[in-house]
């Protein structure tokens, strides 16, 4: 059983799924859905789409370069049945999804603590504009009440040291 690629989207094509496209010069394009096919026909870039992989991969929000990604590329070339054969290669493949699924796990990671040091200082921001709805308005009227005498202590501490520095 052979799972193609979407050529828009990338996704997986199963048997019996999808939508193939042949243009008059015998170039065959496969799709997963109508509409992969209808943005192909738009002439669409898959770069410039957001929701593609090919966009994410460009982003930076998925893996680009790894040397699993080897593995999954197709060979045309066509193997005698070795059963130990078979065996390994399932063997390997499980390995190499997990290898994979870690080396994806950590570039989440990485790419989320540099998202969140961003919103932590956009939260805080937030905070600094918007206290007045957070702090409970008796405390804020107590603060303005306060206000006036704290400024007349200041300047009668003011006017003391210009004194001190007249004599």
């Amino acid at each position: 059983m052979r799972i193609d690629k979407c050529w828009f989207c990338s996704s997986a094509i199963y048997p019996g799924h999808g939508i193939t496209f042949v243009r008059n010069d015998a170039t065959a394009f496969k799709f997963c859905r109508s509409k992969c096919h209808k943005n192909f026909k738009m002439k669409r870039n898959p770069r410039k789409v957001r929701w593609t992989k090919a966009y994410r991969k460009l982003a930076g929000k998925e893996l680009a370069e790894d040397a699993t990604f080897e593995m999954e590329r197709r060979r045309n070339r066509p193997e005698k049945y070795d059963r130990e054969l078979v065996k390994k290669t399932v063997q390997a493949v499980e390995k190499i999804s997990g290898i994979r699924k870690k080396r994806q796990d950590r570039h989440h990671e990485r790419r989320m603590a540099r998202a969140k040091a961003g919103q932590v200082a956009q939260d805080k921001a937030a905070l600094e504009q918007q206290i007045h709805l957070i702090r409970a308005p008796a405390s804020l009227r107590a603060k303005a009440k306060d206000a006036p005498a704290k400024e007349k202590v200041k300047v009668a501490a003011e006017q003391r040291a210009g004194d001190a520095m007249q004599e």
